[in-house]
């Protein structure tokens, strides 16, 4: 018994620190209505690591991780400077795009990486039980650092989210809340996707916003329940998944994207009934 809890300590305090850091950019992102930035920017820090590999340095190399944070950082730079008040072209169009191009030469990639697609696999599907302390460290002490800076900030970083069309501003000048988001919102992703992989961050990021979204329009309380809930959801995907030996990261995936459905869609059946009972 307390070997299990032991082998369990490391991969579930990773989930319950990316949980919160994860939802906090998640009613962000659920604001801006740039849903699919983050399964885009997952992507793009997986291609930088694939490049680095592709070079010759190891995959847990500092190397290899600052070119993934260059890519990432970059393409979230340019996303952030290309925003106007007018787009002729809409976000998600742009993010789609950014996926697609990231995808397709992560796969023209991996046929040049021994066991590249073994490689592709983890990303997607990650391998959070295997986390060690160090790397918990390390992201407490990141993830920590990066929340002092969003709190002293957060004031700006949440107007420009609650701007319609995120209007006001084409200037650097003007843009630096938005860039200080997306640059920190990418360091962020480098660092748990190689642990987490790119579903199960994604739906960290999304599921828990949808779910305290739902019942609150408190910014501070959906913060707070996201945050609870992604911890909840990734603590009872990993007893499952090592209880019954399945993979980890799909089991989070599918309690917490399942429980998104299902209350969502209680939600709206409850309504309907209050409705009716008003008529």
């Amino acid at each position: 018994m307390i070997e299990n809890i032991a082998f369990l300590a490391p991969p579930v305090l990773s989930c319950i620190i990316s949980a919160g850091i994860l939802g906090y950019y998640g009613n962000h992102i659920l604001t801006r209505g740039i849903i699919f930035i983050d399964i885009a920017v997952a992507q793009i820090a997986a291609l930088g690591t694939m490049i680095g590999l592709l070079i010759g340095y190891q995959e847990q190399s500092m190397n290899v991780r600052l070119i993934s944070y260059g890519f990432t950082i970059l393409v979230l730079i340019l996303f952030s400077l290309i925003r106007t008040r007018k787009q002729s072209l809409p976000q998600e169009a742009i993010i789609g795009i950014f996926y697609c191009i990231a995808l397709g030469m992560a796969l023209l990639l991996a046929e040049k990486i021994p066991g590249g697609s073994n490689f592709i696999t983890k990303t997607i599907t990650g391998n959070i039980l295997w986390v060690t302390w160090d790397r918990v460290l390390h992201c407490t002490i990141l993830f920590a650092v990066t929340g002092i800076v969003l709190f002293i900030f957060s004031k700006k970083i949440k107007a420009r989210s609650m701007t319609t069309n995120h209007e006001g501003g084409t200037f650097i000048s003007e843009k630096w809340p938005d860039l200080l988001f997306y640059v920190t919102f990418g360091i962020v992703i480098v660092n748990t996707v190689p642990v987490q992989g790119i579903f199960l961050v994604f739906i960290l990021l999304i599921a828990p916003a949808v779910i305290a979204g739902l019942f609150t329009l408190n910014w501070k309380k959906r913060i707070i329940w996201s945050w609870v809930i992604g911890a909840a959801g990734s603590i009872l995907g990993i007893f499952l998944s090592y209880t019954l030996n399945i993979s980890n990261g799909p089991a989070i995936v599918c309690i917490l994207g399942t429980s998104a459905l299902i209350i969502a869609f209680l939600k709206l059946f409850i309504r309907k009934n209050y409705a009716k009972d008003l008529n």
